[in-house]
């Protein structure tokens, strides 16, 4: 999640993809020793499913891996409703009530331009978290984008229908956790900021896009830095670099043992200064870009 808290940091935070059909050649990191050889592979979580991402180095590497690690698979249907109405709806504490007169009539009126189903009534139950993410993602699926068809789907069909194993790095309580378990101020400052920054969010997502396509991590990182590093630092710590920090121990213990692994996690984690192979990196574990 993106901030200021605004639009833009969701968009870079999620990586969200739009739907523009071209070939692109997302950014590969490997990183070995004497027998084990492991993958980093960026991804987007919405795909529209004419976009063609795949390339003979990243196919390589895939046929190569015997297991592939993802952010998350216990994202079901089933699991993330329960989960998101556990963690997300508030009915003793109604969202206009965190909010004075005029943040509820902005909220409202971004709503109904959303086209946000149920519109105020469906956020008011929301804590600010959700209410902001389904502000922020509502016209993203309206326009097609489907998260059946995001890189990470993709992959675990791919893999686990050739018989290779697939496992979570976190689980889907840990993500969900990771922005309801958010200090109330920033949550609402989440909310706030994706409310008064609703209509800038398509142009920072067609740079990100352009920017994972041509595997320019370098923008990617710069985006983050420009949004939720320089504005909301305790939300970038949480959210990226405490991820980034754990996700690197678990990968110095994979190099204990041998094989080929691939490990496949939204792209702002492997960008900027802060990145998996920068904590890799100080823990005396170099990787290099595939090309």
């Amino acid at each position: 999640m993106k901030s200021g808290l605004s639009s833009r940091v969701l968009v870079a935070l999620v990586l969200l993809l739009a739907s523009v059909p071209a070939l692109a050649k997302p950014a590969l990191w490997v990183l070995k020793d004497a027998d084990t050889t492991i993958y980093l592979f960026g991804t987007v979580h919405l795909l529209p499913n004419d976009t063609e991402w795949h390339y003979p180095a990243l196919d390589k590497a895939l046929a190569d891996s015997r297991t592939l690690y993802l952010e998350l698979t216990d994202d079901d249907q089933a699991n993330m409703m329960a989960l998101v109405l556990r963690y997300g709806v508030d009915t003793a504490h109604p969202l206009p009530t965190l909010l004075n007169h005029a943040e509820q009539l902005r909220l409202s009126n971004a709503a109904d331009k959303a086209g946000v189903p149920g519109g105020m009534q469906a956020l008011n139950v929301m804590r600010p978290w959700l209410a902001a993410l389904t502000l922020a993602t509502t016209p993203l699926l309206k326009a097609g984008l489907d998260p059946e068809h995001g890189v990470d789907k993709q992959l675990k069909a791919q893999m686990s229908g050739v018989g290779k194993q697939v496992l979570g790095l976190e689980t889907a309580e840990q993500q969900i956790r990771f922005l309801a378990d958010m200090p109330k101020p920033i949550e609402l400052a989440f909310l706030r900021s994706t409310v008064r920054d609703a209509d800038k969010g398509s142009i920072e997502l067609t740079k990100l896009i352009d920017a994972w396509k041509d595997g320019d991590t370098a923008t990617i990182a710069r985006l983050e830095d420009e949004d939720m590093h320089q504005t909301e630092p305790k939300l970038y710590e949480r959210l990226l670099v405490q991820r980034n920090r754990a996700w690197a121990t678990k990968i110095a213990a994979m190099l204990q043992q041998p094989g080929t692994v691939f490990i496949a996690v939204g792209a702002a984690h492997l960008a900027g200064p802060d990145s998996v192979q920068a904590q890799l990196k100080q823990m005396g574990l170099p990787s290099e870009q595939v090309p």
